[in-house]
């Protein structure tokens, strides 16, 4: 049996998928095989030995110690692309609700006092200070044209906007999926001298932290909005609150509350909402259930945050999985061991990813605990486990 516990409450279209005869799903602490998170905060969380998968049901990995699994063997998966409608539909809605003033002329209206003739009247009179702009014919600049990204610039294109993107590590198939009126802008710097609108899709690291500074603020538009529905961080609020005290931008649109940026005038916080969809979290859900499971039961690993992608076609073989580190004649040691115990290999897939190596090996016999032993023993090897 395997024990999956979870951290957070995980859509049951999703922890259905794992079998109830092989499977046990518990909130419980103690010898979990994988465990499933979504927001809950792992980094003061000791984890337990037993432990051989991480899944996040869902894209940013902030919340989890990434590193530190790593150096222990263990690979963190995520599920980018699962929520990506709901972000995009997310974005959509930050264009129209800073462009038409539509959250400080909601709060103009329940805050007045007259009715009647005298409620129509004082509408008219204060309503030009609502008067917003169309989106039709205004540029976006879409940073980061992963899985969210493309489709908030296609949607764009599709509202009639002027879209530019800038993305130079995207994928080949986010490139075919991107339409062939989004135009690319040769560097940061281009891309927020040009667009009225700027929305970010890339993760939070050493690169993109403060990305956006006082510098960057200095050359955009003076009536730029900036959306942020990808990770506090990515802009420095410091700078961001002057530039909007200065009027260098327009306004802000942003999923992460922050003081005092949160009461500004021109600034919309949201709390954290990106994902938060019943559709979403079901997709996420679903997507690192059949993760979690193929890894558990054939060793395959697919969309994983510090692990290279290897998938192997499981024929009913005996599968043994390698996890060392990534130096020389550690594949024909483990070979080796395996010849020593007469072993055969029939099939053998070997993949590294930065420190890392990960290996499956088909075998034509029954691994046994000597074994399993043996190459545990040789020098660099972090994890080995025979998979049944």
């Amino acid at each position: 049996m395997f024990k999956i516990q979870t951290l957070n409450t995980i859509s049951a279209n999703g922890l259905n998928l794992f079998p109830q005869d092989t499977y046990t799903i518990t909130t419980d602490s103690v010898d979990p095989d994988a465990i499933i998170v979504r927001s809950q905060n792992m980094h003061e969380m000791k984890v337990p030995s037993s432990v051989k998968v991480i899944g996040r049901a869902g894209a940013g990995v902030n919340n989890i110690p990434v590193a530190d699994y790593t150096k222990i063997g263990v690979p963190v998966l995520n599920t980018p692309g699962a929520n990506a409608n709901a972000v995009r539909e997310l974005v959509i809605a930050g264009m129209f609700l800073a462009s038409r003033n539509i959250c400080q002329a909601w709060h103009y209206v329940s805050q007045l006092k007259t009715a009647g003739a005298e409620l129509d009247k004082q509408i008219e009179q204060d309503k030009k200070q609502f008067v917003g702009f169309e989106l039709y014919g205004k540029k976006l600049g879409v940073i980061g044209l992963g899985s969210i990204g493309v489709k908030v610039a296609n949607t764009a294109i599709n509202l009639g906007m002027e879209v530019i993107g800038f993305d130079p590590t995207i994928t080949v198939n986010r490139a075919w999926e991107l339409s062939a009126n989004v135009k690319q802008a040769l560097s940061i710097d281009d891309l927020l001298k040009e667009a009225d609108f700027i929305t970010f899709h890339v993760p939070l690291n050493d690169e993109t932290k403060n990305l956006i500074d006082a510098r960057r603020f200095g050359i955009m538009k003076k009536d730029a909005v900036l959306l942020n529905f990808a990770r506090d961080g990515i802009i420095d609020n410091k700078a961001l609150l002057e530039a909007l005290n200065e009027k260098k931008i327009l306004a802000y649109v942003s999923d992460f509350p922050s003081v005092p940026l949160k009461d500004h005038p021109r600034v919309i916080s949201l709390p954290h909402l990106g994902a938060s969809t019943k559709e979403a979290e079901e997709n996420c859900a679903v997507m690192i259930v059949k993760q979690v499971r193929d890894f558990l039961e054939n060793g395959t690993i697919v969309n994983s945050v510090n692990f290279p992608t290897l998938e192997m076609p499981n024929n009913g073989n005996f599968r043994l999985s390698v996890v060392n580190a990534n130096i020389p004649n550690m594949v024909a040691q483990i070979s080796s061991t395996l010849a020593s115990a007469k072993l055969n290999i029939l099939s053998l897939l070997n993949k590294s990813r930065d420190d890392i190596a990960y290996t499956l090996i088909d075998v034509n016999n029954e691994i046994n605990n000597d074994i399993l032993k043996n190459i545990s023993n040789i020098q660099g090897v972090v994890q080995v486990r025979r998979i049944k």
